[in-house]
């Protein structure tokens, strides 16, 4: 299947051709976004909302040169379907000057295919799958951390808890769960340590009962969750509900607003990768963005709030020609944003240390390890 996307999408290279763009004459510097553009979108409507705050906010700053910059959405829920038709259309119909997105790791694969035969450069602000920065695209850069750095730092506290007690690993095999559940299987290996058993759930998938069944019989005093926000909830509330008073960690997706509305009190204390916390610098940022959408953002709001800020930057540095302003994000490294510092690697990734997180009265906040040595 997608040998027949990936011959779509070479056909409509050779239709469009790859020439370098021109600046247009037009009111505005359109700038491609790669995902849902509706604050009501259950997955990612946070990272439009703030997107467009972003924007709104260097509008008022002046734009470019006097013209607004402009976002141009495309979205599909099945990506690998239309979606691709959306990426292409914003490339050369739309013929915007760099694109934001997608909204997890399989989308971000996709739109990097288009990119990187069309020399745009994209910056996506979600993905946490190192191999999205592996294909040696040079066009493609990463806001967030990938798997590979956040999962060693979850296996040293979770080895710090366990010691020599049984804990189990529940893990989803959709793309994203997989990819980090892959990373820390290598990082518990370096540990030594090995859980009791590893059972793995389909996306969707609610029979339990098995796993409710390991927890008794090997007496386990840790789980680890590692699945997307919804399956995440799921697991966390059905655990929580059969009474089971051990730790319980996870991976990014505990971070989301999704996850923690949907789980409740089952999430409180959860540990897992933070991957942002409000900070003096995101005052403003998190203040108007409550006022305005009536919710706390995420670490996917900010990351894409970030991306959009940065993408400006590199815009303004640049110019309007696609491979200067390539250049210019490459360059603008390290640089600071709400989220943290964006530091790049040679492959584009964002390589910032990372810290855990958990769960305390509803809220996101830093975890201190209590069994870390002095």
């Amino acid at each position: 299947m997608r040998k027949l996307i990936a011959a779509f999408i070479l056909s409509a290279f050779l239709i469009a051709g790859c020439q370098q763009q021109s600046a247009p004459d037009a009111d505005h510097v359109s700038i491609g976004y790669f995902g849902p553009n509706t604050t009501s979108h259950p997955r990612a409507g946070d990272m439009w909302a703030a997107a467009t705050l972003a924007i709104e906010e260097e509008n008022e700053q002046g734009g470019f040169n006097g013209a607004d910059f402009k976002l141009i959405a495309g979205w599909s829920d099945n990506p690998w379907g239309t979606g691709v038709k959306q990426v292409v259309r914003m490339v050369y119909d739309d013929e915007v000057w760099a694109i934001i997105g997608g909204i997890d790791g399989p989308s971000t694969h996709l739109a990097e295919q288009v990119v990187a035969k069309a020399h745009l450069v994209l910056l996506g602000p979600a993905s946490t799958d190192k191999s999205v920065n592996l294909a040696f695209v040079p066009w493609m850069f990463s806001a967030v951390p990938a798997d590979d750095l956040q999962a060693p730092v979850l296996t040293e506290t979770i080895s710090s808890y366990v010691t020599d007690k049984p804990f189990i690993l529940v893990s989803v095999t959709d793309h994203d769960s997989h990819l980090f559940t892959t990373e820390l299987n290598k990082a518990l290996v370096k540990n030594k340590l090995t859980p009791a058993y590893h059972i793995e759930f389909k996306p969707g998938e609610k029979n339990y009962s098995y796993l409710l069944e390991k927890i008794t019989d090997t007496k386990t005093r840790a789980v680890i969750i590692i699945a997307d926000p919804d399956n995440s909830a799921n697991l966390i509330s059905t655990v929580h509900e059969y009474g089971f008073k051990g730790n319980i960690f996870g991976g990014p997706s505990m971070g989301t607003r999704l996850f923690i509305d949907k789980a409740g009190i089952a999430a409180e204390g959860v540990i897992f990768p933070l991957l942002y916390f409000p900070n003096k610098k995101s005052e403003s940022f998190e203040k108007e963005f409550s006022r305005r959408f009536g919710r706390k953002p995420d670490y996917l709001a900010t990351h894409t709030y970030d991306s959009v800020k940065l993408m400006i930057a590199a815009i303004r540095n640049a110019g309007l020609d696609r491979t200067k302003i390539r250049g210019a994000l490459k360059e603008l490294s390290p640089w600071n944003g709400i989220t943290g510092t964006f530091k790049w690697n040679q492959h584009g990734a964002n390589i910032r240390n990372v810290e855990l997180g958990t769960i305390k009265n509803g809220l996101v906040t830093s975890f201190q390890n209590p069994h870390a040595p002095d």
